[in-house]
């Protein structure tokens, strides 16, 4: 009898451990384009960015949406500061991160399309091409990065409430219940197992 419950809580143990302890993988490729742009801005005498993983999940899933576009000279230039990708998933794009239009619009989304991300043409795909207009703007104070394959997204954001990249009130409702179910769950669980 105690073998059953041993059977039955373990599986329960691993998932809660596993939920617990999710890590998030940072790749170098951001971390390093992060702190070069960090240090451009240091050099111009402007605030630091912060990182927001609202941004940083947003800047993922684009990033996987322009994985599969051919890496060209002109790929990945044409985009300025309020203006969304050209993605007829954009508001599932934005639902994903638990983001709405309304907390996104002052930002800034920056692709770039650079072979195997070499780490200095990637610093300087930013700081020197028309991406540098928005680095060096004041109203930026945040950022997120993402990677995929040759592919590297930077998301600004502002401290203002149109460009917080703030969660969405709705989403974020949903997954404090989907929280509270999974503990409930496991609690109910363990009871009657006792």
């Amino acid at each position: 009898m105690a073998s059953q419950r041993l059977y039955i809580l373990l599986p329960l143990l691993l998932q809660f451990i596993l939920f617990i302890n999710h890590t998030v993988k940072c790749d170098d490729e951001e971390e390093n384009l992060f702190q070069g742009i960090n240090i451009y801005r240091t050099s111009l005498n402007l605030s630091t960015l912060t990182k927001n993983d609202r941004a940083e999940c947003l800047a993922e899933e684009i990033a996987d949406q322009f994985k599969k576009q051919p890496c060209t000279n002109t790929t990945g230039s044409n985009t300025v500061p309020g203006t969304e990708p050209q993605f007829s998933n954009y508001p599932s794009l934005l639902a994903k991160c638990h983001l709405n239009v309304t907390s996104t619009r002052d930002g800034a989304i920056m692709p770039a399309c650079i072979p195997n991300l070499v780490p200095s043409l990637v610093l300087s795909n930013f700081t020197q091409s028309q991406y540098s207009g928005n680095l060096n703007n004041t109203n930026f104070t945040g950022a997120g990065i993402g990677t995929e394959a040759s592919w590297i997204v930077v998301v600004l954001t502002t401290n203002m409430p149109g460009g917080s990249f703030a969660a969405d009130s709705s989403a974020s409702c949903v997954s404090k219940v989907d929280l509270i179910s999974y503990f409930l769950f496991l609690l109910v669980g363990s009871c009657l197992l006792l």
